[in-house]
């Protein structure tokens, strides 16, 4: 597997799409997602910006892994998003009670900045 194989599968992994459905996604077969994910082979331009529209991040970091400031965020936020997605799957109290918990950690974040400026 090619750097840029292992950068769009875990690109795709942390967004939480299969290979399926990123294919349907940026309008490729899921074949053609395989070989990219798995072989040596590299998209064309116009499939590179559509992962890279899709997963947020440069083709730049695509192709050559280089990170900027936008790419490390947009790994964190993948990663939120993937925990909040688990939240579906939970009954409505215990829902409510980790929305509780999440405000209030908010809620003391915010006063402690504002007391901070």
């Amino acid at each position: 597997m090619s750097d840029l194989g292992k950068r769009i599968q875990e690109l795709r992994k942390q967004i939480g799409l299969t290979q399926a459905q990123l294919a349907a996604k940026i309008e490729i077969s899921h074949t053609q997602l395989t070989r990219y994910e798995s072989k040596n082979i590299q998209p064309p331009a116009d499939v590179l910006q559509r992962l890279a529209n899709i997963f947020d991040v440069s083709i730049d970091y695509l192709v050559n892994g280089n990170k900027s400031d936008k790419v490390e965020q947009t790994l964190k936020d993948a990663e939120l998003i993937k925990q909040f997605k688990q939240l579906d799957k939970m009954p409505e109290d215990e829902k409510k009670s980790i929305l509780k918990v999440l405000n209030a950690l908010i809620r003391d974040f915010n006063a402690r900045q504002a007391y901070v400026l």
